[in-house]
């Protein structure tokens, strides 16, 4: 059996950790939920950390832990690597060292990934023989993510690792982490509070709520369910999957296609065919009747109402389906009303603003 299956209970005071789920054998699965929810402690158990926890953990079909049996894999024996919110690097070693610590201690028949590799995937030639001291926050994750690498790990775990940046170390992880997420061939389970940092880097979602997993599935499925937290509030919105299509050079713009239509954009620096990944908020989301030709909104697409639920007193979340693209529009209850909005009909999405995820 290929992927991770795990099942486990933990009390943790308050309310007790009592969570099952199941996530695929490639591809960031991101763990996300209330503050307090379990998410940390889930990480933890994965990880052989919790030795209270009881339970069950396949890993691509190898037993980590059966309580059933009394087997208990402890920390060591998991091949696990784990990113924290802080790096953690030995303040007395030079990042060659930092990298070269859990590298050696791996039989060389066993490495799963080369030094230079992991070395110029997240660019830290450059920084080999600086001392973590004379890194900035970003620096120290990318050496912190790039140690745990070396382990040869079968599982990677990540607990909020760009939650002590700030904005500007933020960007300048992201897109190293882009690059792990197309080249790894490792299961990442990633703990985030952030709503857009998980729509930009993960494929499944895993959605805990006071130890508890209340639902999971694939990222734009789960985004788009109105059933779920996540669907509701400012942040409410799904992620769309496109493919740039062209440049609009005098008006310095760039059109992304997608199974609905095709959304414009500011002028993005890619070649045509390059996949990008749009968040697409429900608030950002107009409904109409008619396909209006003048307006300056330049997103416009077909779209069939898939289902209808309360928001807020006066508000509205609809769940859209644009050619098997879903889409979320947040309107009032009134606008609704002169819509005469049903599940099953036809009409038209303006989107006026959308972001893009890289």
């Amino acid at each position: 059996m290929s992927g991770i299956a795990a099942r486990f209970s933990l009390p943790l005071g308050s309310f007790s950790l009592d969570a099952v789920f199941e996530a695929p054998a490639r591809g960031i699965t991101g763990l996300i939920g209330p503050s307090g929810s379990g998410k940390t402690s889930l990480l933890r158990c994965v990880a052989g950390l919790e030795a209270r926890a009881s339970g069950q953990l396949t890993v691509n079909g190898e037993c980590w832990q059966d309580s059933q049996r009394s087997l208990f894999l402890p920390p060591h024996q998991r091949a696990v690597g784990y990113v924290f919110q802080d790096a953690a690097l030995f303040p007395h070693l030079s990042v060659r060292g930092n990298l070269e610590y859990g590298w050696k201690r791996v039989p060389s028949q066993e490495r799963r990934q080369d030094f230079n590799q992991v070395v110029e995937l997240l660019g830290i030639g450059p920084l080999l023989e600086r001392k973590p001291a004379r890194l900035s926050g970003g620096e120290r994750q990318r050496v912190a993510m790039g140690r745990a690498l070396l382990t040869a790990p079968r599982l990677l775990l990540m607990d909020e690792p760009l939650a002590a940046l700030d904005p500007a170390s933020k960007a300048e992880i992201l897109p190293y982490l882009e690059r792990l997420h197309q080249e790894l061939s490792i299961p990442v389970l990633y703990v985030s509070h952030s709503p857009d940092e998980v729509a930009r880097l993960a494929d499944h979602l895993v959605l805990l709520e006071r130890g508890r997993v209340v639902a999971s599935g694939e990222l734009h499925q789960m985004l788009a369910r109105l059933d779920l937290s996540l669907s509701h509030g400012e942040q409410a919105g799904v992620v769309v999957d496109t493919v740039v299509g062209g440049h609009d050079a005098p008006y310095h713009l760039s059109w992304l296609d997608f199974s609905g239509g095709r959304f414009f954009v500011p002028q993005v620096a890619c070649e045509t065919g390059q996949p990008k990944r749009l968040r697409v908020h429900a608030r950002d989301v107009s409904l109409s009747l008619e396909r209006h030709s003048g307006t300056s909104i330049l997103n416009i697409f077909p779209v069939t109402v898939k289902e209808v639920a309360e928001d807020a007193p006066s508000k509205l979340l609809v769940r859209l389906d644009a050619a098997g693209t879903p889409l979320l529009a947040g309107i009032t209850k009134k606008s609704g009303a002169v819509l005469g909005l049903e599940p099953g009909m036809t009409l038209y999405a303006q989107v006026k603003s959308v972001a893009l995820l890289d």
